[in-house]
């Protein structure tokens, strides 16, 4: 446990940093973009995570899961056939998808640029993967800490010099905010490659003993490839949403230009305050998984209910007063983007969505350090229907529009986080009350 407080505070710490600054980014690019502008980045933004999450083929969480559980002997094998694969998976997406990038029309609208950007994610998100997974399996958060502090760090400095030095017009900004983007992602490859091979050397040095390849690549296929489906519909639909909610605001009469900007005061803005408080969910999830992979591999149940309590005790801490303030200041901070009431009002709507993913996050950290991919996929699918439909429905009607999206959102939200929590409880033999602890491992 001194362990995972450790990790959760180093990336606590370096996290808050991180959207600390990011907040200052979205406040360069609410101004330098405008309202259009910053709809027309934010709209992308779901189908480049998409980009992200394919070329991450999940490593990261199954590497981690595998290092965690096996004895230290073995690390320099598994490490040896996770980077195979890594090679072989991301030279067969990078043909793949340059074949395929120029025919999306999702980037028509955007600089021809913005998609050969794109597909240098694939090699620089694969083996950023690898060496991610290793630091998380060995509980080295320090070093992930440091990694997205430098992400973010070098993104402002380029946006603010840039913007500063040079005037665009609004496709031309928005290109550079993507290129900034991909340009941090590319530091933080730097960083971490770097900090892994001097620590794979050191590996070298010290007694191993080999597993089989087959055995390895069984296990982390296991755990990468539901793992990247559960992602895969995640990020499909994140990327379908913004276009998806234009669409239900133009059918209930609203303008295309209109649609777009409302679109951006909603996750340019009011999504970017709430969600600020997630750093600490985020990190919470980053030591969670190899721990509770740990703890349940043992069936030591005990540590599990320790944690789950610990960790909604924590949740709730700092959730429910984050979004009291949010409320309460929605004005104030939504002003710091754009002096627009609208965006004030979205914020103060969606604290449920805020609060309740604050406890999704941790949530499906256990689950996947229990395994439960499949109770993950299905959960996410059924909450993604009833969500989509209620925007579909809501967000056409005149009376409602984005309020209806946002009932939409808050919907999921809530709907998630309770399926979660309850199939959590369910594995580790705890009532939803906390009730029924095991003290002792079994």
């Amino acid at each position: 446990m001194a362990t995972l407080y450790k990790g959760v505070f180093f990336l606590a710490v370096s996290a808050f940093l991180g959207e600390s600054i990011e907040f200052i980014i979205n406040m360069i690019l609410a101004r330098e973009l405008g309202k259009h502008g910053l709809g027309l980045y934010m709209s992308i933004l779901p189908s480049i995570y998409l980009i992200v999450l394919l070329s991450s083929f999940e490593l990261q969480v199954s590497i981690s899961k595998f290092i965690a559980e096996k004895d230290g002997r073995y690390h320099r094998s598994i490490l040896h056939h996770a980077i195979m694969i890594a090679i072989v998976f991301t030279s067969v997406l990078f043909i793949m998808t340059t074949g395929v990038i120029p025919f999306v029309p999702v980037f028509d609208a955007y600089h021809p640029y913005t998609r050969w950007l794109v597909i240098l994610l694939i090699p620089v998100i694969c083996f950023t993967a690898v060496a991610r997974g290793y630091f998380m399996g060995k509980q080295q958060m320090g070093k992930i800490a440091i990694s997205n502090f430098f992400r973010k760090i070098f993104q402002l400095a380029i946006l603010f010099f840039v913007f500063r030095l040079f005037q665009f017009d609004v496709k031309s900004s928005v290109l550079i905010a993507i290129a900034t983007f991909i340009g941090s992602e590319i530091v933080v490859f730097a960083y971490l490659i770097f900090t892994f091979i001097t620590q794979f050397q050191q590996i070298k040095r010290q007694p191993f003993s080999n597993i089989n390849r087959q055995v390895v690549r069984k296990s982390l296929m296991a755990i990468s490839i539901p793992t990247t489906m559960m992602r895969l519909f995640s990020a499909i639909t994140n990327a379908i949403q913004p276009f998806m909610i234009k669409q239900a605001l133009i059918r209930s009469g609203m303008s295309s230009t209109i649609a777009t900007e409302q679109y951006g005061m909603l996750a340019g803005v009011a999504l970017t305050i709430g969600f600020f408080p997630a750093f600490l969910a985020h990190s919470l999830m980053t030591v969670l998984i190899p721990a509770v992979s740990k703890a349940y591999s043992s069936k030591d149940y005990g540590t599990l209910q320790k944690m789950l309590n610990q960790v909604m005790k924590f949740t709730f801490l700092y959730g429910v007063p984050a979004v009291a303030v949010f409320y309460v200041l929605a004005r104030p901070l939504t002003s710091l983007f754009f002096h627009s009431s609208t965006a004030a009002g979205y914020l103060q709507m969606l604290w449920p969505c805020f609060l309740f993913y604050f406890f999704i996050i941790p949530m499906q950290a256990f689950l996947i350090g229990l395994g439960l991919f499949k109770d993950i996929f299905i959960q996410t699918v059924w909450a993604t229907i009833v969500s989509y439909s209620v925007i579909l429905w809501l967000g056409a009607i005149p009376e409602w529009r984005m309020n209806g999206v946002i009932v939409g959102m808050n919907v999921e939200a809530v709907l998630l986080a309770f399926m979660n929590y309850l199939t959590v409880c369910k594995k580790i033999r705890v009532s939803m009350f906390m009730k029924g602890f095991v003290h002792k491992t079994q």
